[in-house]
Order: C-alpha cells, then structure tokens, then sequence
C-alpha cells in the first residue's frame, strides 16, 4: 500500500511581502525558478550558493540553506534563492 507522507504533499508557497501575492512551490523547485516563472527577476550570477548576487532577505519561514557563504546568523534573515529551498509552509520575502 503506497501513502503520501504529509512532508510530500504540503503546499509550500512563497510569498511577496510588498504586494502579498503568493507563488506555489514544488519540493524539486529552486526558489529563483519560481520567482522567474511569477515575473519576478532577481539577479543571479552562480546559481550554486557561491558568489551572494542573489542574497535575499526573508521575513518568515522554515528556509532548507544551500549556500555556502552566508554565516549560521546571516541564514536567520537572508537566504540564497537560487540553492535554498522551503522545507516546509510559507516562506515570506522581503521583496
């Protein structure tokens, strides 16, 4: 018998502080592909958590960090879209 954990099917969505609008996620999904497919641009130059151009800085929610150049206080406000992912719930932007 094959069951979804509740971790599989959660809506994870991102919203945008500034205008509330709100973009569904999928697990597999960076959040700066998200971003984009909504019209909403960030500059990006790595695109592996190396460099900081995309460094975001995030109001509310439980942020999975990929980078590895934000120190263990930066990831309590800032996130880098294009390796971080939302582990669970809403993830609110500063944008």
């Amino acid at each position: 018998m094959n069951t979804i954990s509740s971790a599989d099917s959660e809506q994870l969505v991102i919203e945008i502080q500034s205008t509330g609008q709100k973009i569904s996620i999928t697990r597999a999904e960076s959040i700066i592909d998200a971003l984009a497919r909504s019209g909403i641009e960030i500059a990006t130059s790595c695109q592996s958590g190396l460099c900081g151009t995309c460094k975001t800085r995030y109001l509310s929610g439980d942020v999975e960090h990929g980078d590895c150049i934000l120190s263990d206080l930066e990831h309590q406000e800032y996130l880098t879209p294009c390796i971080s992912h939302i582990k669970s719930g809403t993830l609110v932007l500063d944008l």
